[in-house]
């Protein structure tokens, strides 16, 4: 995926949202401040402070967050 659309996500809304990557893992973002995209690379803090690294080129989706009940 191209890290412009990742970015457009992270702009247009807060809600928190999934990265589906090529080999099925799934990346949740809590919120955008919790997201760092550069055109090389993509940065996601956890929950727990740590923090993913990932290839743009392996986010195959971005899949909205189920609501919370």
């Amino acid at each position: 995926m191209n890290s412009s659309l990742i970015s457009q996500r992270i702009n247009g809304d807060d809600s928190p949202f999934i990265l589906r990557l090529c080999d099925g893992t799934r990346v949740p973002v809590l919120h955008p401040d919790f997201i760092a995209v550069s055109p090389a690379q993509v940065l996601v803090i956890g929950p727990d402070e740590s923090v993913t690294k990932i290839d743009p080129l392996h986010v195959v989706a971005i899949e909205e967050a189920p609501p919370r009940k």
